[in-house]
């Protein structure tokens, strides 16, 4: 399989990875707080704008981006490979882990129109998948950093059934 990616200069990435065979492991405190102690260390050494985000219990969406001459996927496979040494640590785990999936899905954000979308969907992505009712009982994402801005008055909407926040 020929699998390309595209790199350019300033881009924003949504991005999707999966833990691997949909193991729910993201969902304990300690191990959503280690995971955001190494998305930090990670974006101390390949510097990146976090856009907005979402933690949920099998995978995360990202939405980020990167700076200098550093590419989403340097990003990523600094992330997956340092979580995974923490959370083996973490657990007193030696030997071979495969943590994630291997492969992460990525989309190139095209216009203002996209960004927004995807932001929506990122925060919605509890919704989506039953975790909660509402965006704003969903502590482990960027919602109320865009609630601050702006962005949403009170959390008054549901996953719409018109299509309107993607796949």
């Amino acid at each position: 399989m020929n699998f390309r990616r595209y790199y350019f200069p300033g881009q924003i990435v949504f991005i999707t990875q999966i833990v691997k065979d949909r193991e729910m492991v993201l969902f304990d405190q300690d191990i959503i707080n280690l995971f955001r102690v190494t998305l930090r260390d990670v974006q101390d050494s390949m510097p990146f704008i976090m856009v907005a985000y979402v933690f949920l219990p099998d995978h995360f969406h990202l939405l980020i981006q990167p700076q200098k001459n550093v590419n989403f996927s340097q990003i990523m496979h600094l992330l997956k490979f340092k979580f995974t040494m923490a959370y083996k640590k973490k657990n007193n785990f030696e030997g071979k882990m495969n943590f994630w999936q291997k492969r992460f899905w990525d989309h190139v954000i095209r216009d203002e129109h996209d960004l927004e979308n995807h932001i929506h969907y990122i925060h919605n992505n509890p919704v989506k998948h039953g975790y909660v009712r509402m965006a704003d009982e969903w502590e482990h994402s960027s919602y109320f950093e865009w609630e601050k801005r702006g962005a949403y008055e009170r959390c008054n909407w549901k996953e719409p059934n018109d299509g309107a926040w993607g796949e």
